[in-house]
């Protein structure tokens, strides 16, 4: 089963390139944000249990949302080919969280792709999406901020793929397609 991890800071193009990897590979797209509200959505008992912490302004512990994704794997399990990541692991320990619960299912993370755009092209592209999308709280200060958050505790996950020789660094600039097959030619290796 192919497992990957889309990998990079906001704006490096991730949902775009997992939309082209999910047609491409037959996988299924494991965003913890859709999986958080869809579980709030239908009242299950994790969704329940993530409500009251999103309620209180606060992050879903990291057990809760492990137990949303093993419920997803189970679920999708016949009938894709694999799993594409999104949004998760963010954090060392959810990376190893997540390796304990694919290793419970025999099944393994295959390869962490890792989108490198520059800083001064990640804050256009956020800019110009939030004028797109009308949302107010991307300014440049903010997305410089989330960059700085996302080097200081997000890109040591890389380094934790990196020592499994998991890590694959793609070129985040240029035309989507280019980026696709650059993509592309890691996972086929």
């Amino acid at each position: 089963m192919l497992n990957l991890i889309l990998f990079g800071p906001p704006g490096s193009g991730k949902g775009t390139q997992a939309e082209k990897l999910i047609d491409k590979y037959n996988l299924k797209h494991i965003s913890t944000g859709n999986l958080l509200r869809s579980e709030v959505s239908a009242q299950t008992q994790l969704g329940i249990e993530a409500k009251k912490f999103m309620d209180a302004g606060e992050l879903v512990p990291d057990e809760v949302v492990i137990g949303m994704i093993s419920n997803a794997l189970d679920e999708h399990s016949n009938s894709v080919k694999g799993f594409i990541f999104d949004g998760f692991p963010r954090t060392v320990a959810q990376a190893e969280a997540l390796d304990k619960l694919l290793t419970e299912k025999s099944l393994s993370i295959s390869k962490v792709l890792s989108l490198h755009v520059s800083e001064d092209e990640l804050v256009d592209r956020l800019l110009k999406r939030a004028k797109d999308s009308g949302r107010a709280d991307d300014n440049e200060e903010t997305i410089r901020n989330r960059m700085k958050v996302y080097r200081e505790k997000t890109s040591v996950v890389a380094d934790y793929y990196a020592d499994q020789v998991k890590l694959a660094d793609i070129v985040g600039e240029g035309s989507i397609e280019d980026i696709s097959a650059s993509i592309c030619k890691q996972i086929d290796a």
